[in-house]
């Protein structure tokens, strides 16, 4: 397959299925949809290499460079608040591991750790599973791309709308029907919460919803809830409702597509 200048593959794997994306706008085109798959669990990693590998096969990937966008449900990330005085990297980590150990019942054993390490102030971390990435780097090397990063949705999400983050306010992924908040006190993050969102939740759900979190995490209620993905339309801020503004950051334009797509969309630059 031929690759023109700007263009780039993005690969989504949810916990049952996958895409594969070309994205870059050349000649006014934005994320081409090159194949879809299903497969019966991506934690399986005799499954996932099969079905990676069918997807893959024959497209001449040669040379091009692959993003891997993984569903959250795949991982699992947490807050970390650093050691006080913490200087060396190992301290950082120390607190991550511990903090997972908290929250998870177990140390970490075939999870790898990647995280926004930060000194100062409280940081996001993930664990991806040892497992998982070993298949992704070795079809990578079999269909010799050039494997770029491989980064959970919500972190893809984070990144792509960082600019239009505005200070204080919470910032949610919908993803299917689950929906992830990242709870902010002021401009420090307070926590990651993830819920699953009840068929025909309207504003009230919304606000109910942000009203408990708050009390839960022990921070104020945001003045503004940033949210991208196929979020309801009727959560977006209108007169009357002013416990709180919400902003839908994606427009109605990836309606159509099917969830993997939307997962390996996540962060694009298409």
């Amino acid at each position: 397959m031929r690759r023109l200048p700007g263009q780039s593959l993005r690969l989504g794997l949810g916990h049952d299925s996958l895409s594969l994306v070309r994205v870059g706008r050349v000649f006014g085109r934005g994320a081409t949809v090159l194949a879809e798959a299903r497969l019966d669990d991506a934690r399986d990693p005799q499954a996932l290499a099969e079905a990676l590998r069918t997807l893959l096969a024959d497209r001449k990937l040669a040379g091009w460079p692959l993003s891997v966008v993984l569903a959250d449900e795949l991982v699992r990330m947490w807050q970390v608040a650093p050691p006080p005085g913490a200087a060396q990297p190992a301290d950082l980590e120390a607190a991550a591991v511990l903090r997972y150990q908290a929250l998870f019942g177990a140390l970490p054993a075939g999870w790898k750790i990647a995280a926004d390490w930060q000194a100062t102030r409280p940081f996001l971390a993930a664990a991806l599973p040892m497992a998982l990435l070993d298949v992704l780097e070795q079809t990578a090397r079999e269909a010799r791309c050039h494997l770029v990063e491989i980064v959970p949705q919500f972190v893809a999400a984070m990144n792509a709308w960082r600019r239009l983050h505005r200070p204080g306010a919470w910032f949610g992924l919908m993803h299917g029907q689950v929906l992830t908040l990242a709870a902010y006190d002021g401009r420090t993050l307070a926590a990651l919460r993830t819920t699953v969102v009840p068929p025909g939740a309207d504003r009230d759900w919304l606000e109910s919803h942000v009203a408990r979190e708050a009390l839960r995490v022990g921070v104020g209620r945001p003045e503004r809830v940033q949210v991208c993905g196929p979020a309801p339309r009727n959560w977006a801020s209108h007169e009357g409702r002013l416990k709180f503004g919400c902003t839908l950051l994606d427009d109605e334009g990836a309606g159509g597509q099917s969830a993997a797509v939307r997962l390996a969309c996540t962060g694009s630059p298409a």
